[in-house]
């Protein structure tokens, strides 16, 4: 049974479609959810990312929570927030043995084929490289 389950959130459809489905999941199995939020900085490095999560770590992260209420009213008494920086795909794996996750809900974009080529895939990253169940949400 599933006791702790991770979500990666961006804020986009797909990542609320995996919130609630993980939602749906932790009620039904009295579980909880972790919410990360993955920031990725394009120019800088670590520091401007440092810097960037000091000054605006935690209005960011009540921002995070306003959004989550909006979706799941009564989401606050089901879920863990974690808003960092790095690597989605990274971040997110390192997330199941940081906290005990033992399961992945995480969204699927619909992106084509070229896409996924020049972006990359979270999902695909996370599915090739998790040691725990993941639920791609379409």
């Amino acid at each position: 049974m599933v006791k702790y389950s991770l979500v990666g959130y961006d804020g986009s459809d797909a990542s609320r479609r995996a919130f609630q489905f993980a939602i749906d999941l932790a009620r039904c199995s009295g579980s909880r959810v972790r919410v990360v939020s993955v920031l990725q900085v394009a120019e800088g490095g670590a520091d401007a990312s440092t810097l960037m999560m000091a000054d605006s770590g935690p209005q960011r992260l009540r921002e995070l929570l306003e959004e989550l209420t909006a979706i799941v009213p009564d989401a606050t008494s089901l879920v863990d927030v974690e808003m960092t920086y790095g690597s989605p795909g990274d971040v997110l794996l390192s997330q199941i043995d940081l906290h005990g996750v033992d399961h992945i809900v995480i969204g699927h974009t619909g992106r084509g084929a070229l896409a996924r080529w020049l972006l990359g895939s979270v999902s695909n990253n996370v599915l090739a490289r998790a040691h725990v169940p993941v639920t791609v949400v379409r």
